[in-house]
């Protein structure tokens, strides 16, 4: 079972901060896919490009990166400022 945790525009198009899923390993792009499966709203939040980092237990990482059985995901949208 991995945790997921969706912030900022993530969170509000999805309708959740966090959830819990099983998982049977793989990396950030097979949970993005994952994800992606459930839905045109899941596939439209995190289509190609909408999302600039995955953070893997609190270290930002790569999508062809392992994610571990027990892991916290944080999927985080871009960042703008000024």
């Amino acid at each position: 079972m991995i945790t997921i945790l969706y912030f900022g525009v993530l969170k509000q198009q999805l309708q959740t901060a966090q959830e819990s899923i099983e998982w049977q390993g793989g990396t950030g792009e097979d949970l993005l896919a994952l994800l992606r499966a459930r839905g045109s709203e899941w596939e439209s939040a995190l289509a190609p490009g909408r999302i600039f980092r995955l953070v893997i237990n609190k270290k930002i990482s790569g999508w062809g990166d392992a994610v571990p059985d027990g892991a916290e995901i944080g999927l985080l949208p871009p960042v703008t400022g000024g």
